[in-house]
């Protein structure tokens, strides 16, 4: 095996030393190079890797030299207790621009050597701190940053050339499977996207980004609409409106500030501020706070955001249709269903005359149409 080896070695360094000598560019001699990347959040998380194929040898990749159970002594290098390299050629990497959470466990951001102790049913997975190595002929334990185990799955139809895939991708999260013959071996990738966000967005608003009032702004409606750091995010809203930042009072800007105090309870403080940003608000802004206030069942809030909207912009679609909203959720049906019969022939698509039409058949029925 040594002596096979030792001319395995012998014979791709003496084609790789004439492809450098000819100056020519030309593939890798044994096996497909590939590089795969995703981006779950902030977190780019990239895996090269190569890319061997079955070529004939279904039923005896698993358990055998191609994909060995365990660890061995490879006959070669310096590691006598080798796992497999979970690819082809040199070390298959991975790697994570943030820290990230493998089947629940933590592991730091940076790059890995990729490699797995095989098993006929399940899998070890290994994430070693040595990324720039040959195989796994020199894979030491003491390098290791984190090992998980999981199960291994079937695939119905057989995989030639080897790959890694993500699969059952969220927001936070995603699945990592290789794939090869009929194999797949799968570990999850979760990622605290909230906490990178607001990381990055901190690191931003110290340079360019916070020299105008919109980065400021979109750091606090990031908190608002994620209902997370309120307190940070309020911090920003008045960053947002203040002079030191090139702040500016408007809607958008008073509305995100009133709308973090309401999360966090401060409800007077909350009307107050809103009543200061409707004047500056568009027709649409308006009626979007008064569906905001609607959802978070504020009737009477809404009506009066409503009939604000509707005395500012009088016989508009969008204000008539938010009197009817208005006086549905605060239980004057007769007046909704007056309003819905005057934005009746005023709605702009079939959508909208289908939608009213239905809210109409409510309020006939003394029902809220919201």
């Amino acid at each position: 095996m040594l002596r096979f080896l030792t001319c395995l070695v012998l014979v791709l360094a003496a084609a790789n030393l004439l492809n450098a000598q000819s100056g020519l560019t030309f593939p890798a001699q044994s096996s497909k190079r590939a590089a795969v990347s995703e981006q779950i959040g902030l977190c780019n998380i990239e895996i090269k890797y190569g890319r061997p194929g079955v070529k004939g040898r279904e039923g005896k990749v698993w358990g055998t030299t191609v994909a060995h159970y365990g660890f061995i002594d490879q006959g070669f290098g310096t590691s006598t207790s080798a796992p497999w390299r979970a690819g082809a050629d040199e070390n298959t990497t991975i790697l994570f621009s943030n820290e990230v959470k493998i089947e629940g466990k933590d592991l730091p951001a940076g790059k890995y050597g990729l490699f797995m102790a095989n098993g006929e049913t399940e899998t070890t997975i290994i994430f070693s701190k040595a990324n720039n190595a040959w195989g796994s002929y020199t894979y030491d334990p003491k390098d290791d940053a984190l090992r998980v185990t999981v199960k291994n799955q079937n695939l119905s139809e057989s995989v030639e050339w080897l790959k890694y895939e993500f699969e059952n991708q969220s927001d936070n999260s995603a699945v990592i499977a290789l794939k090869w013959e009929k194999r797949s071996i799968p570990f999850k990738v979760e990622v605290d996207v909230h906490k990178i966000q607001l990381a990055s967005m901190a690191r931003e608003l110290t340079n360019l980004q916070g020299f105008g009032w919109e980065g400021f702004h979109a750091a606090a409606n990031y908190c608002l609409q994620n209902n997370i750091a309120l307190e940070q995010g309020l911090k920003w809203a008045d960053q947002a409106m203040g002079p030191r930042f090139g702040g500016a009072k408007n809607f958008q800007t008073l509305s995100t500030k009133a709308g973090l105090l309401m999360k966090m309870g401060k409800e007077s403080e909350a009307a107050a501020i809103y009543k200061e940003a409707m004047p500056m608000g568009t027709m649409q802004e308006v009626h979007a706070y008064g569906r905001t206030l609607l959802a978070a069942k504020k009737a009477k809030e809404a009506f009066e955001v409503f009939k604000f909207n509707h005395d500012k912009n009088p016989k508009q679609f969008t204000t008539i249709m938010g009197l009817v909203r208005g006086y549905s959720a605060i239980g004057d049906y007769p007046k909704a269903l007056e309003q819905a019969k005057i934005a009746l022939p005023m709605a702009p698509d079939t959508n909208n005359k289908s939608n009213i039409e239905a809210m109409i058949k409510k309020l006939e029925q003394n029902k809220d149409a919201n």
